[in-house]
């Protein structure tokens, strides 16, 4: 597979959390973004990690990783305006790397099989997106709310992260991308590059609220049970 490297993003504004940087809020016992490290740490096929966090958590973040040993956190660096912004400077901090998987910080319930299953997919394509069929109806709707489409539901899937990308495709995404995006295989998908989808998990929540971090504390008690 060669040498593979992770971005950690976890530089959001957190304002759902009430002004509280989520990424340290407590999770059974442990900042939230430690839970996400652990993984990251400790899966065999990657190699280094960059953390990215909001400009004035830089501190608690060197800290974390001082406290907590992490061998393979090679850089703690700050967010940009952008997600995209933010997950560009982890990328140029990186080491020389063949693949690289961009996470969410505030995604602590992956496993060791969803990081494999990215590398694989990734494998495959150069390209690839954690995901999960969604179970909902979906409705595209106009900004008057009225419905104008209910697109067919067995072809729509959510997409998640971990995502994996060849490094030097997404590096040349992230150069030449111009638009906003909310994630990093859109803009590898405007290259007009293949993106495969692999399975995440419904559990594999993203936490933007403080309920979510109850949900989370559910989800990782019955993986450690």
């Amino acid at each position: 597979m060669g040498n593979v490297g992770a971005v950690i993003v976890a530089a959001g504004r957190s304002t759902r959390m009430g002004g509280v940087d989520k990424t340290f809020a407590p999770l059974l016992g442990v900042p939230l973004v430690a839970h996400t490290l652990d993984r990251f740490e400790s899966f065999p096929q990657v190699d280094q990690v960059v953390l990215v966090l909001a400009e004035d958590s830089l501190d608690r973040g060197r800290k974390l990783v001082q406290e907590r040993g992490y061998r393979k956190v090679v850089h703690v660096c700050a967010g940009g305006q952008r997600r995209q912004d933010s997950v560009r400077n982890g990328l140029e901090l990186l080491s020389p790397c063949d693949w690289v998987m961009v996470h969410d910080g505030a995604r602590p319930c992956l496993d060791d099989g969803m990081l494999q299953r990215g590398l694989d997919a990734a494998a495959e394509c150069g390209a690839a997106v954690a995901g999960v069929p969604v179970k909902d109806t979906i409705k595209l709707v106009s900004p008057d709310q009225m419905v104008q489409e209910t697109p067919d539901r067995s072809s729509l899937w959510a997409a998640q992260t971990p995502q994996v990308f060849r490094y030097s495709l997404l590096l040349e995404a992230h150069r030449t991308g111009a638009g906003d995006v909310t994630d990093d295989a859109a803009m590898v998908e405007a290259l007009g590059h293949p993106v495969k989808m692999f399975l995440g998990a419904l559990q594999n929540i993203k936490v933007t609220t403080a309920e979510d971090l109850v949900i989370a504390e559910v989800f990782l008690k019955a993986a450690s049970g």
